[in-house]
This record gives C-alpha cells, structure tokens and sequence, in this order.
C-alpha cells in the first residue's frame, strides 16, 4: 500500500481526471466537520472528530465513501437507494457528479454521533 504523508499528497498522486472531485469530497467534509482533523488512515483521506469521522477514497470503479459504521447508511438508506452501498461503504460511480449534499449530510450526522457518544460518556462518569 502507498504512503501518504497528507490529504493533498493522496489527491495529487491520483489521475487527472479525478483530483477535482476528490478535492469536492475533501471540501464537502471539510464545510459539515469544520472542527475535524485531517489524516491518512488505512492508506486513504480521513477525518477525526471526537473519533473516526468519515474516510473517503479512489478506486478503479469507483469513489468510496466510509462514513463510519452502519447508522448511518441505515439512517439514510432512502438517499443512497440509487448507490451501490453497504453497512460501512458507499459507493459513488466515476462518471457521475458527486453527491454533494449526501455526504454532507452524513458528515454532519455523523458529527452529531460522536458528539452524542463523547456526552453519554460524560454523562456516566
């Protein structure tokens, strides 16, 4: 597996034709989780905020889109009716544009869950 050192270091060593949208993945997660940090984790762009966050990725066929666990693709499964998806993956086709507003609604939701966690937490202490 590549090593990248940065999300910007991911974007620029994918082909041409898919750095824009992979730049709309980073910025779109970026506006939903303003407060969430930037890494590489399991060789692909990540966020954490409060935890795991959301993973985005290239593939051959696709872009992948990992927004942590099964609640929300569960939550928003009326949405995701025309993606190929499973409990953690969603998967966006190449020659589409991206789904924008989608994912910044799972972002945010998901935001909203790990700060529910990070409360209950708390709240048992």
């Amino acid at each position: 597996m590549k090593q990248y050192s940065s999300i910007s270091d991911y974007i620029k060593a994918q082909p041409k034709e898919h750095q824009a949208n992979l730049k709309k993945f980073r910025e779109t997660i970026q506006k939903a989780a303003p407060k969430a940090e930037e890494i590489i984790s399991y060789g692909m762009p990540a966020f954490k905020y409060l935890g795991a966050l959301s993973y985005f990725s290239l593939t051959a066929k696709h872009y992948g889109f990992y927004p942590g666990g099964g609640k929300a693709t569960e939550h928003f499964k009326d949405r995701l009716e025309q993606y190929d998806y499973s409990k953690g993956t969603i998967r966006f086709p190449l020659d589409k544009p991206l789904p924008v507003k989608l994912i910044s609604d799972i972002v945010k939701f998901r935001v909203k869950q790990n700060e529910a966690k990070v409360a209950l937490k708390k709240s048992q202490k």
